[in-house]
């Protein structure tokens, strides 16, 4: 969810400012690679709407569309590596030789020493005649930065304002590894100067990070962008948003039936509001208004229910064709092939009730299901007929003979049969309705009860009743 709200902000702050939004793929980080991880992004953002200007194609990312690529970082390897020797020459970066066992004892005795855990600049001094023994070694070195050790490094951040740090705090970080790949830090400048990046928006937890990258600008002599940190996002108890707090994938979002512009709209108000009190808000409003000065500092709250209800929101806004063919993909991976005439007719009933796409399933499967339905006998006596199954068989009985009959088969006339038959039967309408809709929909919750009769139709909601009887004759047998 954080790393989506943050494509959304800076899509809506270029957007807005009638900017170049810039997908770039940050894949430097070999041992964090996932098969299929580009792609999933690229479908994530299209799904969003979050279309990009410059960056992979979207059909095909081994090519580029924009005039700086390339925009994948493994394949700008050799631009990090010269710019690290450049570093190197002017005397602003150095190479470090120390081993992973080496690098851990340190850690360990700053942790022991109660201080930061930090690298002791070790190689930071070598002599001439030192690099050259441990290259002759065969040691190959990673290039770490050669921050100052006095002085501050300050930097004005658009949400928070003024920030400042004592380069005593900072260490001398690794900018280009033993395996020729970049850190984050070194290859996010530089492609942030070569790609002429004018904005920067990334969430809070990089502010320590950007000193860092401030006097790595100030090394290269290059103008850094503007920064601004958005706020961290925290579940309603305020704890790290996690999956207990509906902090999920994209994909998962889609497969239970979310609509792109439900979470557009949802994530545009984490961190950020258009006035005190506008929820819906259209992809054109969010345009039109989005800045920073409305970008709060402070903490947004991720409210899973606050979703479904947006989510239900929109489902309501859609007509019943559109709803019902976003509907369709759901319910054909459930059930199988759905009758699109059916599905239309029944839309209506189901677009009051669901909160996403993928409740549908379940609430209106009974409707094309060809046959009978399963349930549950406590489901079906309820807690009026569980001492009297007989009496249920007698009611539904009397339902199927008068049904039978029916010469109008619609809502109305379906009421106009039932409803009177309860008082005949000397039972509560709700008592004897229950009985009917758990008979014929398998469910105690489903769309009206009548028109769910009708969509049905006459000859599979008299098979189900008779099915229905037949399931308690054993009960009444035995009684």
């Amino acid at each position: 969810m954080g790393n989506l709200r943050t494509a959304l902000f800076n899509w809506l702050f270029a957007r807005h400012h009638g900017g170049v939004f810039i997908l770039r793929i940050e894949d430097t980080d070999r041992e964090r690679q996932v098969p299929g991880a580009v792609e999933a992004i690229m479908d994530a953002l299209l799904w969003l709407g979050l279309s990009w200007d410059e960056g992979p194609h979207p059909q095909d990312p081994s090519r580029d569309v924009g005039p700086f690529g390339p925009y994948v970082q493994s394949r700008r390897l050799e631009l990090y590596q010269r710019h690290a020797r450049l570093l190197v020459e002017a005397g602003h970066a150095y190479y470090c030789y120390c081993s992973p066992e080496r690098l851990e004892r340190v850690r360990q005795e700053m942790m022991r020493r109660r201080l930061p855990p930090r690298y002791d600049r070790h190689c930071r001094d070598l002599s001439q005649e030192e690099r050259q023994a441990l290259e002759a070694s065969g040691v190959t070195p990673v290039v770490r930065f050669k921050t100052p050790l006095s002085g501050e490094t300050s930097f004005h951040d658009l949400i928070r304002g003024q920030i400042t740090v004592r380069n005593e705090t900072l260490d001398d970080f690794v900018l280009l590894k033993s395996d020729g790949y970049p850190v984050y830090h070194l290859a996010s400048v530089v492609d942030d100067h070569f790609m002429r990046v004018s904005h920067v928006l990334r969430g809070e937890e990089w502010i320590p990070s950007t000193p860092r990258h401030v006097l790595l600008y100030e090394a290269f002599g290059w103008e850094p962008p503007k920064f601004a940190h958005l706020p961290i996002i925290l579940g309603p108890d305020r704890a790290k948003l996690s999956k207990r707090h509906g902090d999920t994938s994209v994909r998962e979002l889609r497969e239970r039936g979310y609509l792109p512009e439900a979470l557009f709209n949802f994530l545009g108000l984490l961190g950020w509001s258009l006035d005190d009190h506008t929820e819906i808000i259209s992809r054109e409003t969010f345009i039109r208004h989005f800045d920073l000065d409305r970008v709060s500092p402070s903490p947004a709250i991720f409210n899973r229910e606050k979703l479904d209800w947006m989510n239900g929101v929109y489902i309501r806004s859609l007509s019943s064709q559109e709803l019902a063919q976003r509907l369709k993909p759901y319910l054909a991976r459930a059930l199988g092939p759905v009758d699109d005439e059916l599905l239309l007719r029944a839309t209506p009933l189901l677009q009051e009730r669901i909160r996403t796409l993928a409740e549908a399933v379940e609430m209106a499967a009974f409707l094309f299901l060809p046959g009978e339905v399963e349930f549950s006998l406590q489901d079906l006596l309820g807690k009026r007929f569980a001492d009297s199954p007989q009496e249920a068989a007698r009611a539904l009985a009397a339902a199927i003979e008068g049904l039978e009959t029916l010469a109008s088969w619609d809502a109305q006339a379906l009421e106009a049969l039932l409803r009177p038959m309860a008082q005949k039967l000397g039972l509560k309408t709700g008592d004897f309705f229950m009985l009917l809709r758990v008979a014929v929909t398998g469910r105690t919750v489903s769309p009206p009860l009548f028109q769910s009769m009708e969509l049905v139709g006459k000859e599979r909601t008299l098979l189900r009743l008779r099915s229905a009887v037949a399931r308690l004759q054993p009960y009444v047998s035995a009684s």
